[in-house]
């Protein structure tokens, strides 16, 4: 299996929590013990994601999940360890280039709202250097994608539901074909409903492009959902990352604390 993306005992550390992370005893992980419960970043992550995986963080707030995502694109460098993108170290890569290589979904979708939603789509595209004819046939297929009729293209993104512009995220997302495709709380700020019909969208899509996904959420229920392996993050260390039902058998108490909001009924 061809991986994507690795973490090699990658620690990072907020600069406003790094010297009490990061000074006086130190316990064999590299990081002070006593200081440990206010740690602010992640710390000796090790984790490897192959072509075709979706791996999806569920954790506390602050408990390091975006870290972990925006130390993948290079919008922060590890202070120790190394974080591997298609072979090369993040360090290596030009972090517009990288970027231009992740696909990043928000979670306030973050559409420009003086652009058409055409002009959105082919954004990076149009960065990357395609022509007009080329980007106008990417939007329509991206469209297609997304379940979004083909007129949309003229459109802006305040004529469209929150729903329709969250589909309009994940299809600008992957606009050319990334190798992975980066997901922070993508369907958080929607309706119930709308997210339950998001969150199947994105499982079809996926199967059928193979896509590469590594998101985080809040949400244990949509973790095991989307992801076929999924991580749980505490104070910034990884506790377990597995197939959703090895996860739900864990008998770690820092796991196990997440399963009462586990639904009985989850999709298959």
């Amino acid at each position: 299996m061809e991986t994507v993306v690795s973490f090699s005992g990658v620690t990072y550390a907020h600069a406003s929590h790094a010297d009490a992370a990061l000074k006086g005893r130190r316990d064999n992980t590299g990081i002070d013990s006593a200081a440990d419960a206010r740690f602010a970043g992640v710390a000796e992550i090790t984790l490897e994601i192959d072509r075709g995986d979706v791996v999806a963080l569920v954790g506390r707030s602050g408990s390091g999940k975006s870290t972990l995502l925006k130390l993948v694109n290079r919008m922060l460098m590890p202070h120790s360890g190394s974080v591997v993108v298609e072979g090369r170290d993040t360090r290596e890569w030009d972090p517009i280039a990288l970027r231009r290589r992740t696909g990043y979904v928000l979670q306030d979708i973050g559409l420009f709202p003086h652009m058409t939603i055409e002009e959105n789509l082919t954004l990076v595209p149009r960065l990357d250097g395609w022509d007009v004819d080329r980007r106008h046939i990417r939007a329509a297929e991206l469209l297609d994608l997304v379940d979004l009729p083909r007129d949309f293209a003229s459109r802006w993104p305040r004529e469209l539901s929150g729903g329709q512009r969250q589909r309009v995220g994940v299809a600008r997302a992957l606009a050319i074909d990334p190798p992975i495709l980066l997901m922070d709380e993508p369907f958080g700020a929607l309706d119930p409903v709308t997210r339950t019909e998001l969150q199947r969208e994105f499982r079809r899509i996926q199967r059928q492009l193979q896509q590469t996904a590594f998101l985080v959420t809040h949400d244990i229920a949509e973790a095991f959902t989307l992801g076929t392996r999924v991580g749980v993050l505490d104070a910034g260390r990884l506790v377990i990352c597995d197939t959703p039902a090895s996860v739900a058998r864990s008998e770690d108490p820092r796991v196990k604390q997440l399963m009462p909001a586990l639904p009985r009924d989850l999709p298959a």
